[in-house]
């Protein structure tokens, strides 16, 4: 019985695959990037208020005297 070992050689190396994965790497960090600034942008400041928006609060007052700090 012969076994047979199929070891390519190394002396030249592939290039072409590496371009690749860099390309699809920032394509996807640009979309990220741009979800993130949309995201902020967009979704979450504050709702604006209307100009003629009046607030009021009712804020209840104590007719007992302030408690004194422990000592």
């Amino acid at each position: 019985m012969v076994t047979v070992i199929n070891t390519p050689g190394s002396n030249t190396p592939n290039t072409n695959d590496s371009g690749a994965g860099w390309a699809v790497a920032v394509v996807i960090l640009l979309v990220v990037a741009g979800g993130l600034f949309w995201y902020f942008r967009y979704y979450r400041a504050a709702p604006a208020q209307a100009p003629a928006t009046t607030i009021q609060v009712n804020v209840p007052t104590s007719n007992s005297p302030a408690p004194t700090p422990a000592q």
